[in-house]
């Protein structure tokens, strides 16, 4: 079953994991009540700078940050855009999206939809 992911990555300051960790259980349940097959949140273990491009790079990375993997998968680009219209207007979400309160720098978060070619 070919099926459509949707991936982010964003730098979050150490100290703010935890509230990071809790506003992504928040929005974990939120994507999973739309039809989302599957939700990830990932924190960087093994992940140095590159010389050229890294995952630290690519968020512009400040000292007492780490990156967050996260990825959403659904049953296609059609499912997962129907999903998404659906999340942005739920009001639990509305509540996590104030710039002052998100643990994280949002202007430094990157994402994009993909179709999975290979899939085990």
């Amino acid at each position: 079953m070919a099926t459509y992911v949707d991936g982010f990555v964003v730098p979050v300051p150490k100290n703010k994991v935890k509230a990071y960790v809790a506003m992504a259980r928040k929005a974990s349940k939120v994507w999973m009540d739309y039809g989302a097959l599957d939700y990830k949140e990932c924190i960087a273990d093994d992940v140095k700078v590159g010389k050229r491009t890294s995952f630290p790079r690519s968020v512009k990375m400040k000292r007492g940050e780490t990156v967050v993997f996260s990825y959403i998968v659904y049953k296609s680009r059609k499912q997962r855009d129907a999903v998404m219209g659906k999340v942005m207007k739920d009001p639990r979400i509305a509540k996590m999206m104030d710039p002052k309160k998100m643990p994280f720098d949002a202007r430094r978060m990157f994402w994009g939809g993909f179709k999975t070619v290979v899939e085990v």
